[in-house]
Order: C-alpha cells, then structure tokens, then sequence
C-alpha cells in the first residue's frame, strides 16, 4: 500500500480511482464496512482504492480542551488500512488552513485533481469543508457537475455486535467504552482487541523486587489508554512474537509518588528465564483482552504480591480461553 503524506507526492498519473474521507480512528467494524465496499468496488472497476485521512484529528485542532485521545496511532491505523486491501492511503495534515476550504475546494483540490476519483465512498454521517458545511447531498451535488459517483454506506449498530443497543458504532462511543475499562466490549466494535503502542523504558523496578519484572511504555504510547487497572492481554515485541502479558494501567496506589504508567508482565515463557527478559529500548504493541479489576491499594508488600499472583493466575486462564 502507498503511504503518501501530501499531495505533492502523489504521482500525477496516479488513478483513476475510488476514494472515501475520514479520520477512520480505531478502524471499527464500522469503518470496515465502508472500506471493504470501497476495495470491492475499486476491484470491479479496475481502479486504485484509496483512503484520504488525516493527523493529527481534526478534534484536536478545535477541541484540543474536551478531546479525549486517538483510539490507535498513525502506524496502526495504517497498518489495519493495509490489511483490508487498500491500495494507497493520503494522510493530510489538518490544520485551520486546511479546515477553511469549502467543499467544492476541498472536492475539486483533493478528489479530482489530487487522486482522480472516478467514485467516492463515504458513511452517511459525512461531513467536510468549512464548518462541516459539506454533506452526503452536497458532494452528491459535486459529483454531477464534476463527474464523479458517490457511494453511501449505512451505519453498523451496537446489536449487530454483541452490544444490546441499536446505537450506531462509532470512534466515541468506543473512547466511552475505554475511559471505563471496557476493553472486551470495545474489541466487539473494533473487530480485534484494542492496543498500545510504545517504546520499552526503565521504570522504578518495584515489580522486579517483587518477583514481576514488567516492561514500562514510555509516556508518549501511541493509543488511547484504558482505565486505570489490571488487564489481561499480550505483548508483541519488536520481531512481532506475541508473549502472554497481565497489564497494569495506573499509579499504583500502594506506592506514593507513581505517575500514571502502562506496566506488562510477561508470565508463562517456556524457554528463557523471566529475569532475562529484556525488551528496554524496544517497541512493542501492548493488546488489551479483558479487564480482571481496578486499582487498589493494599495494606503492605505481601497483601499486594498475593493479588498480583492471582491476577498472573487469572490472566493465564482468559487467554487460554481466547
């Protein structure tokens, strides 16, 4: 898949092609559905598929105050873009420069001269342009002057994946569900489970004292973090082998002076001894399965090593099951 990173590096015979817009953050199963219609139709077509998406979120740019967080990083997202068949993605800088353009700029710049779409493939819920100005019939209205068809994709809703709610999917709604540590319920929506990305950094060592040596995300993860907690999940490391991990998200309330810190311990490895296990400096995908608990503070060392050692327990019987 093509990664370009504005419109001067798209190629000027690049297309024709079928095209869909949006921030596309976490790639739910919603999402999805808009991006296997576009690579189906591209394939019958005969026409690149592409995705036009942005960075940072538009959200942060005019909400920076109330804005909760990216679900997934760049890279991530990206890569779950790839694997759905994409064969190029633009992501654009979004700035208030960008946001000024009204639709027909944005649609006659970016769609048609840009990435020559012959189709464009978007959610019903589509807005572009100045003050999101731009909608479903307003590009609908572009697409017959400039010669362009214009695809609409309905909403997947809650009920169609578990979720007893006829809410539609939605990036939101997912965060909802991560700021309360409903990591196995957000999975549903995004089709895998949810993760982190960073890089590997010394920590205090309490958890090698105590007999959990844990591997510490830097403080610039990429990903949205879940509620503070103990979870169940896994570790893949920089050669993308997947080690069984019990995740703590959190300043661990035992200890004062903590900041707010991912922490996964690596349990069950067949060969290595655990004491040898060193992934500092690495980057690593932390993947969230299932929460056991939230953060308590316990009274002394041996109350607190005895619910970690559940917790290994416990985390060692969900992934079995996963």
């Amino acid at each position: 898949m093509h990664r370009y990173h504005s419109l001067t590096e798209v190629p000027e015979d690049f297309g024709p092609s079928v095209v869909t817009v949006g921030n596309f953050d976490g790639v739910h199963r919603g999402h999805q559905e808009v991006l296997k219609k576009l690579v189906e139709m591209a394939r019958e077509q005969q026409r690149q598929a592409v995705v036009l998406t942005f960075d940072p979120h538009p959200a942060e740019v005019h909400r920076p105050e109330t804005h909760r967080g990216k679900i997934m990083g760049t890279r991530d997202k990206l890569d779950a873009m790839e694997a759905l068949g994409l064969d190029a993605v633009l992501v654009q800088h979004y700035n208030l420069d960008f946001a000024g353009q009204s639709p027909e700029q944005f649609v006659t710049d970016f769609l048609r001269a840009g990435l020559h779409a012959e189709c464009v493939v978007v959610g019903a819920d589509t807005r572009f342009g100045h003050e999101n100005s731009g909608d479903v019939d307003v590009l609908r209205s572009l697409g017959e002057q400039q010669g362009f068809d214009v695809v609409v994709v309905e909403d997947l809703e809650g009920e169609l994946v578990g979720e007893d709610s006829d809410r539609r999917i939605s990036s939101t709604w997912i965060r909802e569900l991560l700021s309360r540590g409903e990591v196995a319920e957000s999975a549903a929506m995004l089709g895998r489970p949810h993760r982190v990305r960073g890089t590997v950094v010394h920590g205090a060592a309490r958890g090698r004292e105590l007999g959990f040596p844990t591997a510490n995300l830097d403080s610039e993860a990429d990903g949205y973090v879940p509620d503070d907690g103990v979870y169940a999940g896994w570790l893949h490391d920089a050669t993308d082998r997947r080690w069984p991990v019990a995740v703590s998200v959190g300043s661990n309330p035992t200890f004062e002076g903590v900041s707010r810190v991912v922490e996964a311990h690596v349990i069950d490895r067949p060969v290595e001894r655990v004491e040898d296990f060193d992934l500092y400096g690495q980057e690593v995908v932390v993947e969230f399965v299932q929460r056991l608990r939230g953060m308590v503070a316990y009274e002394g060392v041996e109350k607190l090593i005895e619910q970690m050692t559940k917790d290994v327990e416990q985390t060692r019987q969900i992934l079995k099951a996963s």
